[in-house]
């Protein structure tokens, strides 16, 4: 990995899970004729995997975040521009979005995705990251959610144990969430669970597909 800008923000997380959730991608993410998908990724954080992706998939790839973050993903996507290998996708420029607010992008997305953000907002903001999500993806478009997840209330690992005790120690409205409830969430605004993926260390991707309307 080439030296990284002192000004860039930076994830060692993404750095290490970001070629894996590209072959995850290759096989899920929609390929619409005609055209490349066009892709919502709610928390770039560090935009590491927009960058990656975007170089690496026909999509175009739109980074979001809350307004605190906005800055280093501009520098990021400049200095991907500027320094990068040649993209086969698009990176666009970030927008602002705080899930719990009303004022989504208007999409319509292929897919919406969103990588170690659910055990990180605040319990109460997850049912709306998937009711956001929902609105903005037409039928059959894909909300794809990475991260670790217990089942209900088991923890797949010790790592994961520990990481939840973490994350509650610091705020107890975080915490690694409960993939049966995120199924309960996603039912309730037609989001039909596609897929449910294993990944390096205990994490996955949980795959749900936007139903008709009234389905």
């Amino acid at each position: 990995m080439p030296p990284q800008p002192l000004d860039l923000p930076f994830s060692e997380a993404c750095e290490r899970n970001k070629q894996p959730l590209l072959e995850a991608l290759r096989t899920w993410l929609p390929q619409p004729p005609h055209r490349p998908a066009l892709v919502l990724e709610v928390g770039s954080g560090t935009g590491q995997h927009g960058v990656h992706f975007s170089q690496h998939l026909p999509v175009r790839w739109q980074l979001s975040d809350r307004p605190e973050h906005l800055p280093g993903l501009r520098r990021r996507q400049a200095h991907a521009s500027a320094n990068g290998a040649p993209a086969v996708g698009q990176l666009l420029p970030p927008l602002q979005l705080d899930v719990t607010q009303p004022d989504w992008p208007a999409g319509p997305f292929d897919a919406v995705f969103s990588a170690n953000t659910a055990h990180i907002m605040p319990a109460a903001a997850v049912p709306a990251l998937f009711a956001g999500s929902a609105r903005v993806l037409p039928t059959g478009g894909l909300f794809l959610l990475y991260g670790p997840f217990n089942d209900g209330g088991v923890h797949t690992s010790a790592s994961n144990a520990a990481f939840d005790a973490h994350l509650r120690a610091i705020d107890p409205a975080m915490g690694v969430r409960d993939s049966l409830e995120l199924l309960t969430c996603a039912k309730a605004v037609g989001l039909l669970a596609a897929a449910d993926l294993p990944l390096p260390a205990n994490n996955r991707l949980l795959v749900f597909r936007r139903s008709p309307a009234g389905a």
